[in-house]
């Protein structure tokens, strides 16, 4: 053999002859030689200077290396039955099922050699059993076309109804009243038996290309939100995958990826990705030279890169709210332009892939770079009129934007993040605040706050509530406990890096630096509150700036359901606000970064009323909440409502025309 490969997995260009290479029998395994003809056709798809993938049928056993080498690439094989793989992708390779789309080949691509296909059969078997939930045509909401072939608003629905079992099952963790045959603690993973259990999910039929209903830029806090909208299949392996069949061959086609770190992957541009093939123990102490294996995953990445077929590539980012957690974010598609084999960190050879994003796409990763180069300072923000627009109000600066036209910036008004003029409310309750030490807990029915929620602490970790209420009782300056209290969330001021920026035909518009969770804590209508009469005067209305909790909504779901967890539904409080007495909040004159959210009739926002006490009265606040997962730079909108007076030429004067974009859209607010 060439001293060359020898000693590196990655030869220099023109050093090897690359017939040589082919003919020569490696030491470690007698795997048969391929023909000469398909030897060239082989070489050929490859760049000078790295060695091609040709998978082999090795014999079932096989000396052990006698060096530390890489393994000749000849020698690469798929496992035998019953033969376990190194853990790959993120965290680990599961067995991935390969189905065939529809009975059907995906490509015509040239013709390969045709491989055994006996794990896949029979993994596919597996899976096959484990997705038979029975003939009902339609569980949740979801019928059987949908679980097959999913769109925007069923993709929402899954989603939203996981992360609603996810939250409850967080907050009876959390209060140590989950039953110990709910099975694992995880409440991701109890939510995601619940939901396969009935199958509430979507998109499962497996395809090759986009996924109907998830687009470019979406975000996804846990891998099991993929699964079930059938982004990615694999809960831990970074490699998805299915089996691909024409007139002659069976073999395996990758669907998509997950690039997170874990791996050696150059992420660096924002259209290219140096992918590391699966393998290596790269999370074991005791971790010993071993090469990747053409097999599974990395086999499906090497037939895609002959079919030329598009991948989904998700990338995997630090979360800013949780250092021990990761923010998916869906890129789009890519192809796999080239292929080598490198020494990886631990002495081995690994497979390494290039992905070309394809040209066309809305921009995603490269929105979270860039983002990343303004945090850091590295960049000047295009368009930057003010670094603070709260003037040190906010613990967190607020900018001001604008890159669309040459005005300057929204008319004067003083920044406050409170009420002014607030009217306090007589409640039932002759207690004003809680008895509690340090901070109120869980599950301590004792605590007159959580009483006053109905026994459930209203809040999980990073302030996100878990369910919308007629009202949310909150501990207040009259309360015991420690300011630092988990139930006063609407109290502590932004905790996400805001900004206001000039829109395209909406005036002035909200959004944020950060990826937020579904019922993450936003901000506070601040303003000022006023009477009836000072906004609508003469029936009409003359004031832009104003929340009014008499306006109708229109209604929708976001708690979880109840009979999912086979709790007794009258148990738990309807999403009906329970408001004391209207409430009219100007933010015209003062006001902070919530006069500046606009409306839309498919909001990514909504408002929930909070109570709590300060100098021996109830006070109400209106407090906004993310209705989904929401990517940064994703402008924030809520619902304005109407005021029930009808629309048309007979339109009073508060009705606006609405220019929201939405599929669902009014046509008016106000």
């Amino acid at each position: 053999m060439e001293e060359g490969l020898c000693q590196n997995s990655v030869p220099g260009s023109g050093l090897v002859d690359r017939t040589r290479i082919v003919e020569v029998k490696p030491l470690r395994s007698l795997a048969p030689v391929l023909p000469k003809s398909l030897q060239l056709s082989t070489s050929a798809r490859y760049p000078s200077g790295f060695p091609p993938f040709v998978l082999f049928e090795e014999p079932e056993e096989s000396q052990p290396s006698p060096t530390h080498m890489p393994t000749p690439i000849r020698s690469y094989r798929k496992p035998l039955d019953g033969e376990e793989e190194t853990p790959g992708g993120v965290s680990g390779d599961t067995s991935s099922p390969m189905e065939r789309v529809n009975g059907k080949s995906v490509d015509d691509s040239p013709k390969r050699p045709v491989q055994h296909m006996k794990n896949c059969k029979s993994s596919q078997k597996r899976r096959t059993k484990t997705q038979d939930f029975g003939s009902s045509s339609s569980v949740g909401g979801i019928s059987i076309t949908q679980r097959d072939d999913g769109d925007r608003e069923v993709v929402n629905l899954v989603l939203m109804t996981f992360d609603s079992l996810r939250r409850r099952l967080c907050q009876l963790e959390d209060s140590k009243e989950l039953n110990t045959l709910l099975g694992a603690k995880r409440p991701d993973l109890r939510a995601s038996n619940v939901m396969t259990g009935k199958a509430f999910r979507t998109n499962m039929r497996r395809r090759v290309g986009a996924v109907p209903g998830v687009e470019i830029g979406d975000i996804f806090f846990l891998r099991m939100e993929m699964c079930h909208v059938g982004l990615h299949a694999q809960t831990m392996s970074g490699i998805d995958y299915m089996s691909a069949k024409d007139e002659l061959q069976e073999e395996p086609v990758a669907l998509s990826i997950v690039s997170s770190g874990v791996y050696d992957n150059d992420a660096e541009d924002e259209d290219v990705l140096i992918y590391t093939g699966q393998g290596e123990n790269f999370n074991k102490k005791d971790k010993h030279v071993v090469d990747q294996k053409l097999h599974r995953g990395n086999l499906a990445l090497d037939r895609s890169s002959y079919r030329k077929n598009e991948v989904r590539v998700i990338r995997g980012l630090r979360d800013a709210g949780n250092k021990n957690a990761k923010v998916y974010v869906y890129d789009g598609l890519y192809k796999i332009q080239d292929s080598w084999i490198e020494k990886g960190k631990s002495g081995g050879g690994v497979f390494k892939y290039k992905f070309v994003r394809l040209p066309g796409q809305p921009s995603a990763f490269a929105v979270w770079k860039s983002i990343q180069k303004c945090k850091t300072g590295s960049s000047s923000r295009t368009g930057l009129i003010l670094a603070d627009l709260s003037t040190g109000v906010e613990s967190i600066p607020v900018s001001l934007v604008n890159d669309v036209d040459n005005e300057k910036g929204p008319s004067f008004f003083t920044y406050s993040n409170s009420l002014r003029d607030s009217k306090p409310f007589s409640l039932v309750q002759s207690s004003y605040g809680c008895n509690c030490n340090k901070t109120c807990v869980p599950g301590d029915l004792s605590c007159s706050c959580i009483q006053r929620n109905e026994g459930d602490f209203p809040y999980i970790a990073n302030g996100v509530l878990v369910s919308r209420k007629p009202l949310v009782h909150e501990c207040g300056p009259m309360c015991k406990c420690f300011p630092n209290c988990k139930n006063r969330v609407s109290q502590t001021g932004l905790k996400l890096q805001m900004e206001v920026f000039k829109t395209e035909n909406r005036g002035w518009g909200l959004r944020s630096f950060d990826p937020i969770r579904a019922g993450t804590f936003i901000c506070e209508y601040a303003g000022e509150v006023v009477d009836r009469t000072k906004v609508y005067k003469n029936g009409g209305f003359n004031d832009e700036y104003v929340f009014d909790t008499s306006r109708i909504y229109n209604p929708f779901k976001w708690n979880y359901e109840p009979s999912l967890l086979e709790e007794i539904s009258s148990n738990v409080s309807t999403e009906d606000y329970t408001i004391p007495s209207p409430l009219i909040i100007s933010s015209k004159n003062f006001g902070n970064v919530a006069r500046y959210m606009n409306h839309s009739c498919s909001p990514n926002v909504f408002w929930q009323p909070v109570l709590y006490a300060e100098n021996n009265q109830y006070f109400l606040h209106v407090v906004f909440f993310a209705l989904g997962h929401i990517p940064p730079m994703t402008e924030l909108t809520y619902d304005y409502g109407c005021s029930g007076h009808g629309d048309g030429s007979s339109a009073p004067q508060g009705i606006k025309k609405c220019l929201c974009g939405s599929s669902k859209c009014r046509g008016s607010f106000g």
